[in-house]
């Protein structure tokens, strides 16, 4: 037994006859057909050629370009859905191309947003339009809410990289109502990260059960907040944003009491949440204990926003306008309008220096 076998195991470790290597070849009709008609350099085209099966007639090609430019596809567009799909080249336009083009514009794309969607997700046009594309795109379109016109659709389906499983989508859509996702919630989970919907489960469990061990509860409407947060920074950057903190005197634990209270807050940038914790404590003189309490107001812009309204408020007050100092929440959430009456527009005996103020032209006074 053991020296056929032997004998067997050197057959298959064997290094082949030289002239039998295998390697890529070219086809050099489509090559130059690419070269000539979409100015593609001989070394991609050479690359693209290659990895399609060697044929003489540039029948199918030369219809499959010349259809997408009629659609209106640059030719930037097909050059970037061909080094995508290459296969595309082989298709053939009434049965394959057409019927999929049409059902996407169907959906509401406009022939300028259909070459850039195509240009990047061009491997939608090998997959089948009954088995897989509608039913994805259904189960993407019953999950948002008041998705008028398909708007929010097609920018869902712009951000997908890529047609991914049906059965996957259903499951983790499932799994995240179970988790007390549902709704507006889901549809709005879907509409900034649908890459979580095309996560494996097992990715996608883990995921929640880490944003559980962080103190969120199944069914607590912050959870998908907190889940949308977490999935979209890395590990390390999150502790570095709590170290952030803790640089500047808070506890982990008020870290975390903040982040529960606001978690799309650890999705600024190092530099903005920097910024504007400097500005609360140190130019503001806010308590820590204020800033643990209502992390909401590192959210806005600090500076078109909060220190414009902050310098407002510190007029009014030393020309004694008002006799209570209003509280930060109620002077950062006004709306422009409401803002600009409440605290300007009230005192027309100052409102033009006040106005001034606010706009940054007195900013050295």
């Amino acid at each position: 037994m053991t020296a056929p076998l032997d004998r067997w195991l050197q057959r298959k470790i064997r290094k082949p006859l030289a002239g039998c290597i295998s390697t890529p070849t070219s086809n050099p009709s489509l090559s130059n057909f690419l070269i000539e008609t979409l100015a593609f350099s001989e070394p991609q085209a050479i690359s693209i050629s290659s990895r399609l099966p060697s044929r003489k007639s540039l029948e199918k090609p030369q219809s499959v370009v010349q259809f997408l430019k009629q659609l209106g596809f640059s030719d930037a567009h097909i050059r970037s859905a061909i080094q995508l799909t290459p296969n595309i080249l082989l298709s053939d336009v009434d049965k394959t191309l057409k019927p999929k083009l049409q059902f996407f514009q169907n959906l509401g794309f406009t022939d300028p947003d259909m070459g850039k969607f195509i240009s990047k997700h061009s491997n939608v046009l090998l997959r089948s339009l009954e088995r897989t594309l509608i039913p994805w795109v259904d189960t993407i379109k019953n999950t948002l809410v008041n998705d008028e016109n398909n708007q929010d659709l097609i920018r869902v389906l712009k951000r997908s990289y890529r047609v991914g499983s049906v059965s996957r989508l259903k499951c983790n859509i499932a799994f995240l109502e179970s988790c007390g996702i549902v709704g507006s919630q889901l549809s709005m989970l879907m509409r900034r990260q649908v890459s979580i919907f095309h996560l494996p489960q097992p990715a996608l469990r883990d995921l929640v059960s880490r944003v559980l061990d962080m103190g969120f509860s199944v069914g607590s409407r912050m959870l998908v907040y907190a889940v949308l947060t977490v999935s979209c920074i890395s590990v390390d950057t999150f502790r570095r944003k709590i170290e952030l903190f803790r640089s500047f005197g808070f506890s982990t634990d008020e870290c975390m009491e903040m982040f529960r209270m606001n978690p799309i807050l650890l999705k600024s940038s190092e530099d903005k949440l920097k910024f504007g914790i400097d500005f609360f404590l140190n130019d503001f003189k806010l308590e820590r204990f204020a800033l643990v309490s209502w992390p909401y107001c590192l959210a806005y812009n600090i500076e078109k926003r909060v220190i414009p309204r902050c310098r407002v408020l510190r007029v009014i007050m030393s020309k004694g306008l008002l006799q209570k100092e209003p509280s930060l929440n109620s002077v950062l959430t006004l709306s422009e309008e409401k803002f600009l009456v409440k605290f300007i527009s009230r005192f027309p005996d100052d409102a033009e220096e006040i106005l001034e103020i606010y706009k940054g032209d007195l900013l050295d006074s």
